[in-house]
């Protein structure tokens, strides 16, 4: 996601410490590629072992759960490598070049002392987790959670000689000196600061994460940074807190899923399957009005019921789409609207990388949430379906006539083994023969087989490179949810949880009124923060409160990704919007304006869902 990435520019200027850092990276790489194919092997052989023999092999998930939390520490080492954690950048951009310089400089700083305050905690939690062995496998559990101390302590170094290539000196001793005088401060006034009690929250978890926001600094390292100070100024908490919490919200083993899932869309992208999907439907209903505008709603709602990733889909289906629908006269900051909110609209479709953690994280059952999904992103189809025929009331399709029957078989055809695809996954899941988990790993292998056969196959060198960067995005990810997580153990022991529970189911209207603020909430955090951020830091703290008001979980899941996903699409800030722009070749500006009746469209679908229970749980 370039419109969210992380350290800043490569280090261009110094070719011979680049190749010297890539060298270091290779055997990295390796370790993640490698870990990436065996997780997959192990959960693959654990559904047939248990399912076809009934023999359910003991030490698969905890194996598992070992390579897992390798991959993404390591895979968060590659993020940093690469510049690709997730940030937001809008308030650097508009900065003037020098003043940027020092706030660049500032940001690798307070990524240097966040992972250098945790280095000696992560140690400790080595040593504390070493006398623990597994069950089954009899390993102590230090061999599990060293991956987060070597992760820090690699990442670190990378920081290191970044700031030292890429940075001015004075620049650099501007940011040391002004993060030292913070801490300095802090540490000073730290009995005063004990006393303020939850201030302590406005001045750290949210003056200062915001500040670490603005300046650029990655999302994962402002909550953590946030969290960090919070504990070490204003509590008597042990820092070790920090990395136990970070080893909880990673550990989970429904989240290895999740780069499964992120290397599934790669393999689509690979194989051209999502583009024979794309063929078909343009063969079918492209010749009628706002054709192709259904052609690209619809490819987005399969799509994303494949790969599970809205970069994914919307890579896949933009550049298969566009070049015809240019030639029919369609403008391209209209394309480029419809495509980010459509994908938007098709989040909630399964396997979506956002139901798998808001029903990790919240406790919801993520078959319901797949269930549920299909139809909350329906609602949302007709919606955008709606509006895009009424502004193509005036196309003239006079010239286009529909392919011969012949040609749509061909592409049916084609496009046979990839429509199979979503129905696998969902009756899996459904059907009980696998988990969300596991599911994952049949739909990669199923579609690594498929394309080999029938779309032309993925090499060695191709698949080595996917996984390495599937590796690398899903640490960006993985990262956040771990930081997230002790910023949301943070807030919850903090007890504002209480006082923010009874203020808000005492709120006139009741669950009504609940639920237009959670949709406000989500919209705003949906921009600033991200998708998954949002759900990670507010799940603990909102589901109880929907709860105690008598909201669905399920109903409640639904409104809340919804919100999110229409508040990653909004411009000015919405990081969504940006990688749409991106990917559609088109300039924010002029999008900026199309976009805004089908946000409207978007959400009038969402209050829908909202006011409307029974749209999320008539098939549960």
């Amino acid at each position: 996601m370039a419109a969210a990435t992380g350290l800043g520019e490569p280090p261009s200027a110094d070719a011979a410490a680049a190749l010297t850092l890539n060298r270091w990276m290779a055997p990295i790489e390796a370790v993640c590629a490698a870990l990436m194919a065996a997780i997959v092997a192990m959960l693959f052989s654990g559904v047939i072992s248990r399912y076809l023999f009934s023999r359910p092999i003991g030490w698969i998930d905890e194996t598992v759960s070992i390579a897992f939390i390798w991959v993404a520490m390591l895979g968060a080492v590659l993020a940093m490598h690469r510049n690709e954690h997730l940030r937001l950048t809008m308030f650097v951009d508009l900065m003037p070049p020098r003043v940027r310089g020092v706030v660049h400089a500032f940001a690798l700083v307070a990524i240097a002392a966040f992972l250098l305050g945790l280095i000696g905690p992560a140690f400790e939690h080595v040593r504390e987790e070493w006398i623990v062995t597994s069950p089954s496998l009899e390993l102590p559990g230090g061999v599990r959670v060293a991956a987060i101390a070597a992760g820090l302590v690699l990442m670190l170094a990378i920081v290191a000689v970044y700031s030292v290539r890429t940075v001015s000196t004075s620049n650099l001793a501007i940011a040391v000196v002004g993060v030292g005088l913070f801490v300095g401060l802090c540490a000073w006034f730290s009995p005063n600061l004990a006393q303020l009690g939850l201030l302590n929250i406005l001045i750290f978890l949210t003056g200062l994460v915001a500040v670490c926001l603005v300046a650029g600094v990655p999302i994962a390292f402002c909550f953590g940074y946030g969290v960090m100070c919070f504990l070490a100024f204003s509590s008597n908490v042990p820092l070790i807190v920090i990395v136990g919490r970070i080893d909880e919200g990673m550990a989970n083993i429904i989240l290895v899923s999740v780069p499964i899932f992120v290397l599934l869309g790669c393999v689509l992208d690979a194989t051209g399957m999502g583009k024979a999907i794309v063929d078909l439907l343009a063969s079918l209903i492209g010749h009628v009005k706002a054709g192709m505008s259904y052609v690209l709603l619809g490819s987005l709602f399969i799509v994303s019921g494949i790969s599970g990733s809205k970069v994914s889909d919307m890579a896949t289906v933009a550049p298969a789409l566009f070049p015809e629908m240019r030639r029919r006269g369609n403008k391209q900051p209209e394309m480029v609207a419809l495509l980010a909110t459509g994908a938007a609209m098709a989040d909630t479709v399964p396997p979506s990388i956002v139901l798998i953690v808001l029903g990790s994280v919240a406790g919801v059952s993520i078959a319901g949430l797949f269930e549920s999904g299909i139809v909350v992103a329906m609602v949302l189809l007709l919606a955008l379906r709606l509006l895009a025929r009424w502004k193509a009331r005036g196309e003239d399709t006079g010239a286009v006539r529909r392919p011969a029957l012949k040609v749509i078989g061909r592409l049916a055809l084609i496009a046979a083994p990839a429509l199979v695809l979503p129905f696998l996954i969902r009756s899996a899941v459904g059907g009980g023969v696998a988990t969300a988990t596991e599911v994952s790993t049949i739909a990669v292998l199923y579609a690594m087989l498929i394309g080999q056969v029938l779309y032309g196959g993925i090499g060695l060198r191709r698949l080595y490179a996917m996984l390495v960067e599937t590796a690398a995005l899903s640490g960006a990810i993985l990262l956040i949810l771990g930081t997230a997580s002790a910023m949301a153990w943070a807030i919850t022991q903090s007890g504002i949880v209480q006082h923010l529970s009874l203020f808000l189911t005492s709120l006139p209207g009741g669950w009504v009124a609940f639920m237009g603020v959670t949709i406000l909430v989500f919209l705003v955090l949906g921009c600033l923060l991200e998708g998954l951020p949002a759900v990670l830091l507010l799940a603990p703290i909102m589901f109880p409160i929907a709860k105690k008001l008598g909201i669905h979980e399920i109903h409640y899941s639904m409104v809340v990704v919804c919100a999110m996903n229409v508040g990653l699409m909004m411009p000015p800030i919405g990081v969504g919007f940006y990688v749409a722009c991106r990917i559609g070749d088109a300039r924010p500006d002029d999008v900026m304006f199309a976009i805004w009746p089908y946000i409207a469209a978007l959400l009038l679908g969402v209050v829908v869902i909202a006011a409307v229970p029974a749209l999320s749980t008539f098939m549960l």
